[in-house]
């Protein structure tokens, strides 16, 4: 996929400092090349749910956010996150006190 295609999906207006905040995250995701497409499908599955994939404004990776404020929205998400994280073995952190989750790549 292209930078272009993944900020648009996304919901960004591309332009040059998103393209070099991007190309951070990619050199930052340990395997970025293999679960980008899988990353922006789970960005369009959390839409049901209000949830959704972004950039992080304060660390160089891809962002998970519940933004239900729904009980049952909030574990549909979770459960959609989880699976994704199994599924592809990908390494999530959870942001202490946030119902946020960093994408950090292939798990070690």
């Amino acid at each position: 996929m292209t930078q272009e295609a993944i900020l648009n999906q996304l919901g960004y207006i591309p332009n040059e400092a998103l393209g070099e905040h991007l190309s951070r995250i990619e050199a930052n995701t340990k395997g970025y090349e293999k679960i980008v497409k899988h990353i922006m499908d789970l960005h369009e599955a959390l839409k049901t749910d209000k949830s959704y994939v972004a950039m992080s404004n304060s660390n160089d990776y891809f962002k998970i956010k519940i933004d239900t404020v729904s009980d049952i929205g909030s574990a549909d998400a979770l459960e959609k996150i989880n699976h994704f994280a199994d599924k592809y073995k990908v390494q999530l952190q959870k942001v202490d006190g946030k119902p946020t989750f960093y994408v950090l790549g292939f798990a070690s």
